[in-house]
C-alpha cells in the first residue's frame, strides 16, 4: 500500500493571494483536499472478491477486498506439515533411545555372535576335511569367507548397540533444530504471502474509488482501492514576501466557503514553503503575475463535514505588523 496525497484538479489550485478591499488582513484563496491512501497488493493476484463501494465509511483493519494466487494456496498446508515432521523428529532425537530398541540391539549382537561361532565351527571341520582330502579346498575357502562376513555382522551390530547406549549426539540434536526453525521460517512466510492477498483498510476513511473488480488480475502495487480521510481537508494557499513574515507553523487561522461567508472553520497553518515560486497562471493582475509567491499548507480539523475535497474556500492570514 502507498500513502499520497492526490490532487482533486488537474491544474493547479486556484489560489490568489489579493489585499483585502474593507481593510481587514489579506486572503488567500484555496481549494480543498484530503489525504487519500492507495490500497493495493504487494503481488500480482487475482482478484476475488471485492466488498466495499464507493462512497462507503471504512474502519482501520476491515476487509477490504480478496486475492488468491493458484501458485500458492497449498503453500500453509505443506508448510505446516513440515514443521510437523520436524518436530516429531527432534523429540525422538532429544529423547534418545528407548529401552525397546536396546533390547533389540542386544539381541541382533546375541544372534550375530551365535552365527559367527557357529560359522567358524564349521570352518575348522572343514579345514580338518579338506587336510585329509575329504573336501575340496573351494569348500573351505567358502566357509572361510562366510566366516568372515558373519565376524564382521557381529562386530557392526556391537558398534550400534554401543552407539544406542551412548545417546543421541549433541550435533544430531542441533541439525534437527535447525530443520525445525528452518520448516518454521518457511511457513511463517507462506503465511504472510497469503496474508497480503487480503487487503485491509490502513486508516479509517472513505473509499473514495474503486480501481477494480472481482476477476480481474492486478500487478504489485496496482491500486485496487482508494480510500479518502475527511476528517484531515486541507489546502495549500500562495502568499507574496509582504505576507509571509507575519506567518509560522502552527498558526491560527480562519476560512470561510464560497456557499457559507458567514460561517469560519479553524485552520493552522502546517508548512511553509521554504522556496519561492512563479504565480500560478490564474493570478488575477498583471502585477501578481509578476511576482514570486511560497506555499503555505493549511490543514483543517472538521467534525461538521462541510469540508469536501475539491470545494473552493477563501483563508484569512494574520496581517503584517506595521513597524513603529
Amino acid at each position: 500500500m502507498t500513502i499520497k496525497t492526490i490532487r482533486w484538479m488537474t491544474m493547479l489550485p486556484l489560489l490568489v493571494l489579493a489585499a483585502c478591499r474593507d481593510g481587514g488582513g489579506p486572503k488567500a484563496m484555496g481549494t480543498l483536499e484530503i489525504v487519500e491512501v492507495d490500497v493495493a497488493p504487494m503481488q500480482p493476484a487475482r482478484i476475488v472478491e471485492v466488498r466495499v463501494h464507493e462512497g462507503d465509511t471504512v474502519r482501520a483493519g476491515q476487509v477490504l477486498a480478496v486475492l488468491e494466487q493458484p501458485q500458492t494456496q497449498g503453500q500453509v498446508p505443506l508448510g505446516q506439515a513440515q514443521v510437523s515432521s520436524a518436530r516429531a523428529r527432534l523429540r525422538d532425537l532429544e529423547a534418545g533411545p528407548r529401552a525397546p530398541e536396546i533390547e533389540r540391539a542386544e539381541a541382533e549382537v546375541r544372534m550375530r555372535q551365535a552365527e559367527a561361532e557357529r560359522s567358524a565351527r564349521e570352518t575348522e571341520r572343514l579345514r580338518v576335511l579338506a587336510e585329509a582330502g575329504a573336501v575340496s579346498r573351494q569348500q573351505l575357502d567358502n566357509s572361510r569367507a562366510a566366516t568372515t562376513a558373519a565376524v564382521a555382522q557381529r562386530d557392526a551390530a556391537r558398534e550400534n548397540l554401543r552407539l544406542l547406549r551412548q545417546g543421541t549426539r549433541a550435533a544430531q540434536v542441533e541439525a534437527a533444530r535447525a530443520e525445525v526453525a528452518g520448516a518454521e521460517a518457511t511457513l511463517q512466510s507462506a503465511r504472510e504471502t497469503a496474508g497480503e492477498l487480503t487487503l485491509v483498510a490502513p486508516v479509517d476513511g472513505v473509499v473514495m474509488l474503486r480501481a477494480a473488480e472481482a476477476g480481474e488480475t492486478v500487478a504489485a502495487g496496482q491500486p485496487v482501492l482508494t480510500l479518502g480521510d475527511p476528517r484531515r481537508p486541507w489546502t495549500r494557499v500562495y502568499v507574496g514576501q509582504g505576507v509571509l513574515p507575519a506567518l509560522r507553523v502552527g498558526q491560527t487561522v480562519t476560512a470561510r466557503l464560497d456557499a457559507f461567508p458567514d460561517r469560519t472553520f479553524r485552520g493552522r497553518i502546517a508548512s511553509l514553503s521554504p522556496r519561492a515560486e512563479f504565480t500560478p497562471r490564474v493570478a488575477l493582475t498583471e502585477d501578481e503575475r509578476e511576482d514570486l509567491l511560497f506555499g503555505v499548507r493549511v490543514e483543517f480539523d472538521d467534525a461538521s463535514g462541510m469540508l469536501k475535497a475539491g470545494l473552493p474556500l477563501t483563508v484569512d492570514l494574520p496581517a503584517r505588523e506595521p513597524r513603529p
